[in-house]
């Protein structure tokens, strides 16, 4: 959910009341306004919920937002009543404040999901330092399965692009789609995502940059995700799209990190039960392929 601020005390607005269906809402961000309803007695939350449903391609999740209702007998918007609850036909906005949030990029086992993007055979040829990218992926499926990460795998058109390559181990994964749509935020995807308790952090790798893992990733922190892309294991086609993909990507606030950063940030102590299995599988250091220089 986006990082809004707490609603603040005060009075105004439509006051508790009982009854049920569902109430006609106004629902106003930047120069759109759109029309949709929520159940009667909808609080704070579920706004910001229904916020998020019809403008979340727009609301940059990295800022701290305030929500403010139309109160008549101000003929203005007023900051959201403390305790609001929704029962009768109001008009409501979401207000952007000017400070931005910083994104630390915290990693815990129990609140993060990898996500293997379209690693199949047919890209082998075309995409740069291939091998290099399968080498550092499986690693990273290994750590998955140390340390008890749900895994989602996509394939963009197995049927022409053919399955994901043989050096990649999918044993365990949760979810392994086929799809067609550049990004893996599928509806499939969303349902797996809900099912598990608690995800707070994506971590994302494979091809290509610029596209499919691009496209995933923006739309990812629409929903209010933190995403995590894996440089020594996504690669493009062409380095100047990798490059400027990645780039782009790290202005809106995703975190652009490396495999081995990944994995030790999982395990975070040495004590750790898995440390020992974790530093086997990074003893010998990712490839210092040509994406070392072209990040």
């Amino acid at each position: 959910a986006a990082e809004a601020a707490a609603p603040p005390a005060g009075g105004g607005g439509c006051s508790p009341a009982g009854g049920g269906g569902s109430v006609p809402v106004l629902f106003c961000f930047s120069v759109f306004a759109r029309p949709s309803s929520v159940p009667h007695g909808s609080g704070y939350e579920l706004l910001i919920q229904k916020f998020l449903s019809l403008y979340g391609d727009q609301i940059d999740v990295h800022r701290k937002f305030v929500v403010q209702l139309f109160a008549e007998e101000w003929s203005q918007y007023i900051d959201l009543p403390k305790g609001f609850l929704v029962s009768e036909r109001c008009k409501v906005r979401l207000v952007p404040l000017q400070v931005q949030m910083t994104t630390l990029g915290n990693l815990t086992p129990s609140s993060t999901v990898f996500f293997c993007c379209d690693m199949q055979e047919r890209f082998r040829p075309a995409i740069k330092y291939f091998g290099d990218i399968i080498s550092v992926g499986q690693r990273l499926l290994q750590g998955a399965r140390l340390l008890g990460i749900p895994v989602i795998v996509t394939e963009q058109y197995p049927k022409g692009l053919g399955s994901t390559v043989q050096e990649i181990d999918l044993t365990g994964a949760k979810l392994v789609l086929p799809k067609t749509k550049f990004s893996m935020v599928l509806p499939e995807v969303e349902a797996a995502l809900a099912e598990i308790p608690g995800v707070r952090s994506v971590v994302l790798f494979g091809v290509e940059t610029h596209v499919c893992i691009q496209q995933t990733a923006l739309e990812l922190i629409g929903r209010g995700l933190e995403v995590h892309i894996v440089a020594d294991a996504t690669s493009s086609r062409s380095m100047m799209d990798r490059m400027f993909a990645l780039e782009r990507l790290a202005r809106t606030g995703i975190i652009v990190t490396t495999s081995e950063a990944i994995l030790l940030q999982l395990v975070a102590d040495k004590e750790h039960p898995k440390f020992k299995e974790i530093q086997n599988l990074i003893k010998a250091s990712a490839p210092e392929s040509g994406l070392l220089s072209k990040v």
